[in-house]
């Protein structure tokens, strides 16, 4: 049984790390978050030390490492916003634990050359949840995929909105300097499957780009991939908002939908199984995802034939952010 501490405990995507500890079988022994709502903890570990100081958490993480072997702290759980994952990454392996952070790893590829070294000098791993990957059906496409020529490239259409409301746009989530924008706060995990399916990146298009939405066109080494991300009530369907759900996602591969949305039952317990057995993924495996959100979010917005069914159908309904930026 391993010891775990967990940095962001009051965040939205905490809880699933609790009970990917628990189920693990492991135990939770100290936790941190500036925000005091973490009740949630009682659920699994009712005796986890609580602070809502860094650096007294920091302090106690230093204070187990001195103490006896079953006091040390083997694991850093980081469910920080996306800014602070640099940094909270570097607090675990300074107290000697492996980090086991949410998706971004980091918002800039230059951060993961300086992690790369600390993982060599401190001796412990960097690990990235990419759950997406331990998706039954998705191994087995990618299975397929890698196991027949690669003659004609696969026509790919990705299709994902979920609904925020406006607290988004004055949280570090609508902060494009602290979330990396929607490309990264809601799509680099898709991006990261994209490239884990169909290869790296040969070109790369943007057609919008907004602090709610973003959409563009990236060729793979064995597709050629149209995106189209939201957080815009707006964007859902009609189907979708009709069966009062707030969540669309879709993935097709050559017209036929690539259907995946069943296999992400406790997709996080099984990233700390694979972690826990050695074999995660780490900086390299998440590298190529970080690279190409980059990448999109440097470019300027272009004209193209490669554009997104949603935009080709016409952007009637305007962003809550759109509208703001028109009225002022």
């Amino acid at each position: 049984m391993a010891n775990f501490a967990l940095i962001g405990a009051a965040g939205f995507i905490a809880p699933r790390h609790m009970q990917a500890i628990h189920d693990s079988g492991n135990t939770l022994v100290a936790a941190v978050d500036p925000h005091d709502c973490v009740g949630r903890i009682d659920s699994y570990f009712p005796d986890a030390r609580f602070f809502t100081e860094i650096e007294r958490f920091d302090r106690y993480l230093e204070k187990c490492r001195r103490g006896p072997e079953e006091q040390r702290v083997q694991y850093v759980s980081i469910c920080t916003p996306n800014y602070l994952h640099d940094a909270h990454i570097r607090l675990a392996l300074r107290v000697r634990a492996h980090a086991i952070c949410e998706k971004p790893l980091v918002l800039s590829p230059w951060n993961l050359d300086a992690l790369a070294e600390l993982e060599s000098e401190y001796g412990y791993r960097v690990y990235n949840v990419l759950q997406l990957r331990l998706i039954e059906k998705l191994k087995t496409l990618r299975e397929d995929l890698h196991s027949s020529p690669a003659a004609e490239k696969k026509d790919v259409c990705l299709s994902y909105v979920t609904r925020r409301g406006s607290w988004y746009d004055v949280s570090w989530k609508g902060d494009p300097k602290k979330s990396g924008g929607p490309a990264m706060n809601i799509g680099v995990h898709f991006f990261d499957l994209l490239i884990w399916l169909f290869g790296e990146a040969e070109g790369i298009e943007v057609h919008l780009k907004d602090s709610r939405r973003m959409s563009g066109y990236v060729e793979l080494e064995r597709a050629r991939v149209r995106w189209f991300l939201s957080v815009d009530e707006a964007d859902l369907p009609e189907s979708v908002k009709a069966a009062g759900k707030f969540a669309y996602r879709s993935m097709t591969m050559d017209g036929e939908e690539i259907e995946f949305s069943d296999g992400f039952t406790d997709l996080h317990t099984r990233a700390y199984k694979e972690v826990l057995a050695g074999n995660g993924f780490g900086i390299q495996e998440a590298r190529p995802a970080v690279e190409l959100v980059h990448r999109i979010n440097t470019l300027d917005v272009q004209q193209s034939g490669n554009v997104h069914p949603r935009l080709e159908r016409g952007l009637s309904n305007v962003s809550h952010s759109l509208r703001r930026r028109v009225a002022s």
